[in-house]
Parts: structure tokens; sequence; C-alpha cells
């Protein structure tokens, strides 16, 4: 599943997008400076995200939407389009 595809299906549970999400982390004091487990413990008990899903989102509420360049592309499961997740919603997405 690629990085997007882990994205994407977040906002299909929860009804918020990456973005909604993030700026709700960032409210609670999440920062670049927040270790993965109280943000996981956070998305487990508010939307029953489990692990993989809330590492997904720990990557853009602790370092942004950039990811590296090795997956765009490459064929592989974890492949993305593009360098930069898309957070404003999967149905506005210009690169599905």
């Amino acid at each position: 599943m690629s990085f997007q595809a882990y994205l994407d299906a977040v906002e299909t549970k929860t009804g918020l997008t990456p973005r909604q999400l993030v700026d709700l982390a960032h409210e609670k004091g999440f920062d670049e400076t927040t270790k993965a487990t109280p943000i996981l413990a956070w998305l487990k008990e508010d939307y029953d995200l489990g692990r993989g899903h809330g590492m997904a989102l720990v990557h853009v509420i602790t370092k942004g939407p950039q990811i590296s360049a090795k997956h765009v592309g490459s064929g592989g499961t974890h492949a993305d389009a593009t360098d930069v997740l898309w957070l404003d919603g999967k149905d506005s997405n210009p690169n599905p």
C-alpha cells in the first residue's frame, strides 16, 4: 500500500482529511518533537486507527507531507505518484 493510500484510507475511516487530522494534532500540542507513541495512542483512542495507518499520520504530523523520492514511481507496493503527499482530501487529489 502506498503512503498516499494509507492517508486516503484514514480519511475514509475517520471522515476527516489528513490535513484536518494534522491540524487537530497540532492543537493537541503534537509537533516535530513529539514521539510516535503518544500520537498513536491518541489516534487509536479517538479514531480507532491501527499502527500502520497511525504511522502514516505520525509522519505528516511530525515531518510534513514530503516523503523520500525513492518511493516515487518505484513500481513497488509502496510506490507513490509524487514525493509530496496530498493532505486535502482524496477526492480532490490531482495525482490519484
